[in-house]
């Protein structure tokens, strides 16, 4: 069944942002996990998402070259020492209960369809967060160290994000999430691009769940968690089109 939402429905999600907004900051003011960011221009194709696996189910697909406004290429990254857990360990108990890492009171991961404590290509979610961008997600990747979800017809966002963990050497883990995402639609662009607090929403929410990842793997950080933002602009990608 295809998922839309009509604009009074994207409305209403959006007048529930601001009491979600106001406690995600507040909690990001306390933090104090140490963070290197960068931010720069993005090009194609360094900065567009892998082509999908073979095969991939395309119903209700909302892909990047379905969005509105520019690419953003995100890159959020923890090393870990320490760890009790290999990289395949970890992603398996992730990817088989996405809410052992979800910081639940900021999002949590709904299951839709397929079995509830595996992950198999073609299972559905909807992340649920405070702010304008839930949406429906399908599982595109399933590997013994990464996964990644694309976004369904209906999200506020076009995209794709895959989590992966690599060992370094033995008890030391570098994890990795990485998004390629715009705007579903042109008021979703207007939240997405020209609002910055939706950018430190989502850098909230994914550097807590790279924290609980660390500590799911039995380990400590190591050093700062590294964030990168590459923006292409929607001419680039009408142009390599």
């Amino acid at each position: 069944m295809a998922r839309h939402l009509t604009l009074s429905r994207r409305v209403a999600t959006a007048a529930r942002w601001p009491l979600g907004v106001l406690k995600t900051g507040w909690d990001y003011l306390w933090r104090t996990t140490p963070m290197r960011r960068s931010e720069g221009p993005g090009s194609v194709p360094a900065d567009v998402p892998p082509p999908l696996p073979p095969g991939t189910d395309r119903s209700d697909l909302q892909a990047v070259e379905d969005g509105v406004g520019p690419l953003m290429h995100r890159c959020y990254v923890a090393n870990v020492r320490e760890a009790e857990l290999t990289a395949g360990e970890l992603i398996g108990a992730f990817a088989s209960r996405p809410n052992r890492a979800a910081p639940t009171a900021l999002a949590s991961f709904v299951k839709l369809r397929g079995d509830e404590d595996e992950l198999h290509v073609g299972d559905e979610f909807t992340v649920r967060m405070p702010g304008p961008w839930d949406g429906p997600v399908r599982a595109v990747e399933v590997a013994p160290t990464h996964f990644s979800f694309v976004t369904l017809d209906g999200h506020l966002e076009a995209g794709r994000i895959r989590f992966t963990a690599r060992d370094l050497a033995p008890g030391r883990l570098e994890v990795r999430i990485e998004a390629w995402a715009r705007g579903g639609d042109r008021l979703s662009n207007f939240l997405f691009d020209r609002l910055r607090v939706n950018k430190e929403v989502q850098l909230h929410m994914w550097t807590s769940v790279l924290e609980r990842l660390t500590r799911l793997s039995g380990g400590r950080r190591d050093g700062p968690i590294a964030i990168t933002t590459r923006r292409v602009d929607p001419a680039q990608l009408a142009r390599a089109r």
